[in-house]
């Protein structure tokens, strides 16, 4: 007799339209659970979710729950949610995505990647390593992988290759064998509190790294410094620039449609050097990302050839330095980039191989909390463009009061990147801007994490 555990249950997904939700759900629905789910709007995940004919209700109301045995809950869901409400009234077993994610995965030889930036590039390229080893993983991520179309997959053998949220906590609650921790930077301290206690978290995650497994950790970062010097487990490998990395990478070479470096493995009894790594990538930080998905791959034995075979292959990610289209010999990119040090280094890498072009940025700030927060470090983050193209922010029902002008924000900008800047409206005034200036020898990247994608695909048919 086969026992299908859990089977029976119907799982609801309160806010399932999310990257991570859907993604979850996806994975859920293909291992043969019951699963639905209720959010505001329709997108793109959402339409995914329909191909795969899974139950969705285009709003939030109590009675979308009425047969549901389990609630599955993302964080951005209100308590006073009437779902929610209904579901603990009901006293129905309410999990978080995290939560939900680590039982389903608790079987699994889990890779997780976690850390302020590049999570989504790291998975998405260890993914690409994997799938060229044949070994079939599972493979959930928070981005749309160009290569099959998705931001989940369910694989074949136990590998699970994980991106891993930070932002509530719920990445300590996800089992795994290996683990990278990219970077630690002062981002979503509306939970934390403190850089202090995000530190403290971070080095509660490493703690946790098995005898059987490892974990790898960018020493290029001063806050990963900090954790790994108090961690009391040391089963962890470095990488990155300093000389002290168990993984370095030397011979950088950066060009429009590549990135190309050596990696010096020094570890014990294995010293040797994979050379002429190549990826489809600019940018210095998505170098480092590439170091630590090799760092992963050789060290569980695959071969040095099909790890840089997997890299060159590598398709992209959705809204990671998309191209989307040329007018007038301006080239037009679509970039998720909102929190200062990944702006920084989006435009830094651009610069670097694009050194005849006019740099315009489109920025609509994500959250009054991230700009209110971060107000000095957003200011610094455009010197490597010419000109910034500033849109309203993006709330994402925040209510929050700025504290301060709009407009001594921009000034702020202009002061310490030295750029020149334009207020920008609303979408309307942008085409109708970019009507009038999108010509000649520019680069313009739409950047932010809210309407701008939208924004900027829909500037092909309107310039």
């Amino acid at each position: 007799m086969k026992i299908n555990l859990g089977k029976t249950e119907l799982i609801h997904f309160v806010g399932i339209g999310g990257i991570g939700m859907s993604g979850l759900a996806l994975i859920m629905n293909g291992l043969g659970f019951k699963v639905q789910g209720s959010d505001i709007s329709l997108n793109k995940n959402i339409d995914r979710l329909n191909e795969k004919k899974i139950k969705i209700f285009l709003n939030h109301n109590k009675n979308n729950i009425k047969n549901s045995t389990i609630l599955v809950i993302s964080s951005a869901i209100k308590k006073n949610n009437p779902e929610l409400k209904l579901a603990k009234k009901l006293n129905l077993p309410i999990y978080t995505r995290g939560e939900m994610l680590g039982h389903i995965v608790s079987l699994m030889r889990n890779i997780v990647v976690t850390g302020s930036h590049g999570k989504t590039t790291t998975t998405s390229l260890i993914s690409s390593i994997f799938s060229e080893a044949k070994l079939d993983p599972t493979i959930i991520n928070g981005g749309v992988l160009n290569s099959f179309g998705n931001s989940a997959r369910l694989g074949k053998s136990n590998w699970c290759i994980i991106e891993s949220d930070e932002s509530d906590g719920s990445f300590l609650k996800i089992p795994f064998t290996y683990s990278i921790i990219t970077n630690i930077d002062a981002e979503h301290l509306d939970f934390y509190k403190s850089l202090k206690n995000l530190k403290k978290n971070f080095c509660n995650f490493l703690e946790k790294t098995p005898s059987v497994g490892k974990a790898f950790i960018c020493i290029d970062d001063k806050n990963n410094l900090e954790i790994i010097k108090y961690s009391k487990n040391k089963n962890f490998y470095t990488y990155g620039l300093d000389k002290e990395a168990n993984f370095q990478i030397i011979k950088i070479v950066q060009k429009i449609k590549y990135s190309q470096f050596d990696l010096r493995i020094k570890l014990p009894g294995n010293n040797t050097t994979i050379t002429k790594i190549k990826i489809p990538l600019l940018g210095l930080h998505n170098i480092k990302n590439a170091a630590s998905a090799v760092a992963v791959a050789f060290s569980i034995g695959i071969s040095s050839k099909v790890i840089k075979e997997g890299l060159s292959n590598f398709k992209g990610v959705q809204r990671r330095f998309n191209y989307l289209f040329e007018h007038n010999k301006a080239i037009f990119f679509d970039d998720y980039a909102h929190h200062p040090t990944e702006i920084s280094n989006v435009l830094e890498g651009v610069k670097k191989v694009y050194k005849k072009k006019e740099i315009i940025c489109i920025f609509q700030p994500h959250r009054i909390s991230r700009v209110k927060n971060l107000k000095f470090e957003f200011s610094k983050c455009f010197k490597n463009a010419d000109t910034v193209l500033l849109c309203p922010i993006y709330k994402a029902s925040e209510t929050i009061k700025l504290g301060f002008s709009y407009n001594s924000f921009a000034k702020l900008i202009i002061k310490n990147s030295n750029v020149k800047l334009i207020h920008v409206e609303n979408e309307k005034q942008l085409r109708k801007f970019l009507k009038q200036t999108a010509y000649g020898e520019k680069i313009y990247i739409g950047m932010g994490a809210g309407s701008i994608s939208n924004w900027m695909r829909g500037l092909d048919n309107s310039i």
